[in-house]
């Protein structure tokens, strides 16, 4: 019996398998495809994946295969410069293509000793409690009839999740109103008429587009155009010919368009899980939550929550965690999902291209010339922003909320303000950067004053004597992180600090 199956082998999943494997947990990742798909849907990593990738020592190798944007404020077709003074080392994003964002992480896992197997459909599910003959578990049956046996269960498995279906887990929200079309394909019209044409609809609808040498290939095209109506099987990609009908009635020129790569189409329905834990099956990304790609959000969004569940998993697993600490994962993501699926809902709105729809960008432009609405916008937009309740015992576990903090600049009674943030990227004298010392997925206690220590708590939290000028600006003589970098403590009182500890990494050895 495996420690964990990982059902679906795209982004999410295997940041799980990696995040597991840093633990020396043993893990499955079952994927139904036999071969990585060469779509390239996702391309934008946004600033807070881009530091969980430096938290991980990940972020060279994206870094190679990707460009920089810096656009601050993108939200529901409103485009501002990026704000002065965002809370990170990182102030950029990524244009990387999915199929490198996968490859990347499937050569991690591998690294790192996961067992990816691809060709494995999954059609059953059952979960073992109490009693030994079976032991406590979760059975996965395959297509090909064949069983696998693993402690926990985790479907990554996308907006059609399999796993999700089988565990009888809820899915409500709202069906998609409208449709659009996306798809890779080469053109025969000249750049310089197709940039102009973009140019002249995108002034009223936004909903349309065709972004040249995309993925770096000369010569072709990623085309955005809205659909006619909402498909009833929206499994069923649309055609070149469909493709060419809409380009003519929303552009009145077809480009040429020829030699598709791949064609596909989406919709705005939204969509969320109604809880990510069901015992031993446990879910992430898209199989928890679906909405309109507005904002980019939604492949970083996976790749979060995989951060966030992976060493809470992985403690269960090694025997460590306190009593909580795994649903935690659930109170702290699901209201991160939840307001994501808000302000995609509110981005769908500004895209309208009715009077009204056009009257709000307007003013949302207005306001977003206002420093402080655009940096809180884009921390939003970027995750930078994502606060967890830190201030209760876990097991407790009705009062971990989230809170993305819409009073900006106010700590809305959580003490320090950087409890339950993530710290960014700070400079260390002696030891260089923060981030190298997360690279092993361990608690850190980052210590000014010498005094400190987490005895009883070595094998899981290291401890680094060190100063820095922005810990001074922060006002933090010590700080524990959690290994997905979130603060859980600030202060400088032994006692204080050994109070903490267990509430995080459980009880101390002996």
């Amino acid at each position: 019996m495996t420690d964990v199956v990982v059902v679906g082998g795209g982004p999410t999943g295997l940041m799980l398998a990696c995040e597991l494997r840093l633990a020396a947990v043993g893990v499955v990742v079952l994927e139904r495809l036999t071969e990585p798909a060469d779509q390239s849907r996702g391309r934008g990593l946004h600033t807070r994946s881009v530091e969980l990738l430096d938290q991980r020592g990940l972020l060279g190798r994206f870094l190679a295969v990707s460009e920089k944007f810096r656009v601050g404020g993108l939200f529901g077709g409103v485009h501002k410069p990026w704000p002065d003074g965002l809370d990170t080392a990182h102030p950029y994003g990524l244009a990387t293509s999915q199929t490198d964002t996968v490859r990347l992480l499937t050569g991690r896992a591998l690294e790192l000793g996961a067992d990816i197997r691809r060709g494995c459909e999954v059609t059953g599910l059952t979960q073992h409690e109490g009693g030994s003959d079976p032991a406590p578990g979760v059975t996965v049956e395959l297509a090909d009839g064949t069983h696998l046996r693993s402690r926990y269960v985790v479907g990554c498995d996308g907006g059609r999740s399999t796993v999700r279906t089988l565990a009888g887990v809820g899915f409500p929200g709202e069906p998609a109103t409208v449709e659009t079309l996306l798809g890779d394909m080469e053109a025969t019209e000249d750049r310089e008429t197709i940039a102009a044409v973009v140019a002249e609809v995108r002034k009223t609808q936004l909903r349309f587009g065709a972004i040249p040498d995309v993925d770096g290939k000369a010569g072709v095209y990623r085309v955005v155009v809205p659909a006619e109506g909402v498909a009833e099987d929206r499994t069923t990609p649309p055609t070149l010919d469909e493709f060419k009908r809409r380009l003519r009635a929303t552009a009145g020129t077809d480009f040429g368009v020829h030699t598709p790569r791949w064609l596909s189409r989406f919709g705005d329905a939204t969509r969320q899980a109604e809880r990510y834990r069901v015992g031993r099956v446990l879910l992430a990304g898209d199989a928890a939550h679906i909405h309109p790609p507005t904002g980019g959000q939604g492949l970083n969004l996976g790749l979060q929550d995989a951060f966030n569940l992976g060493w809470k998993l992985a403690a269960e697993v090694n025997g460590w965690a306190p009593a909580g600490l795994l649903d935690s994962y659930h109170t702290e993501r699901h209201p991160v999902g939840a307001a994501v699926l808000d302000n995609t809902r509110a981005q769908i709105a500004l895209l309208g291209t009715d009077p009204g729809a056009t009257a709000l960008r307007e003013l949302f432009a207005r306001l977003m010339d206002f420093e402080e609405v655009n940096r809180y916008i884009t921390g939003m937009i970027t995750a930078v922003d994502v606060r967890y309740d830190v201030r209760h015992d876990i097991g407790d576990v009705g009062h971990i909320v989230h809170d993305i903090v819409h009073d900006i600049g106010h700590d809305r009674g959580q003490g320090h303000e950087l409890l339950g943030r993530r710290l960014r990227d700070v400079s260390l004298r002696r030891t260089g950067r923060l981030y190298p010392l997360l690279h092993t997925a361990r608690g850190l206690l980052l210590d000014r004053t010498g005094r400190l220590s987490p005895v009883g708590w070595t094998d899981r939290v290291d401890h680094v004597v060190d100063v820095s000028d922005e810990l001074d600006e922060l006002d933090i003589p010590a700080v524990l992180l959690r290994p997905d970098g979130h603060v859980a403590w600030v202060g400088d009182d032994q006692a204080d600090l050994l109070d903490h500890l267990p509430r995080w990494f459980g009880t101390p050895t002996a």
